[in-house]
């Protein structure tokens, strides 16, 4: 009617695939531990444990007292507890990070905040520490009294 596009089936490829499957409202508190195999959405209040195999994003009005474990975390609202983040963690200009983070890439936006401890997990081997090469006025430690 509006042109020749012909009728295409939706398939996989043509959703967008970081749409979230599951969303906890504003107006929705939750306690308790949430497991999911897709993505979520929390604009609410969360107390408990967190695991996603998907990815995680924390509106602006969410609010998060959790142990978290996702693919992928954004963070717009406040989180206090642990984050594990397979991929990456985003913490945008509004978000609120209180606690030890683990991820691979880290961002945070200016105004953005975080306060905690961080360790940057990678599949990359760490190299070999290397000694500073020596002058050769310096003798070998085994030559000192």
């Amino acid at each position: 009617m509006f042109g020749n596009k012909k009728n295409q089936p939706i398939t996989r490829s043509t959703v967008n695939m970081s749409k979230p499957e599951t969303s906890i409202g504003a107006n929705t508190r939750f306690v308790g531990n949430i497991t999911s195999d897709g993505n979520i959405r929390i604009d609410g209040s969360v107390e408990g444990e967190i695991e996603v195999l998907g990815n995680l994003i924390i509106g602006e009005t969410g609010r998060v007292i959790a142990s978290v474990k996702a693919k992928s975390v954004h963070v717009s609202g406040a989180v206090k507890g642990e984050i594990t983040a397979a991929e990456k963690l985003e913490i945008s200009p509004t978000g609120k990070v209180w606690g030890d983070i683990s991820t691979a890439a880290l961002h945070i936006e200016p105004g953005g905040l975080f306060r905690g401890q961080s360790t940057m997990t990678s599949n990359v081997d760490e190299p070999l520490l290397l000694e500073a090469p020596r002058s050769s006025s310096e003798e070998p430690a085994s030559a000192l009294p």
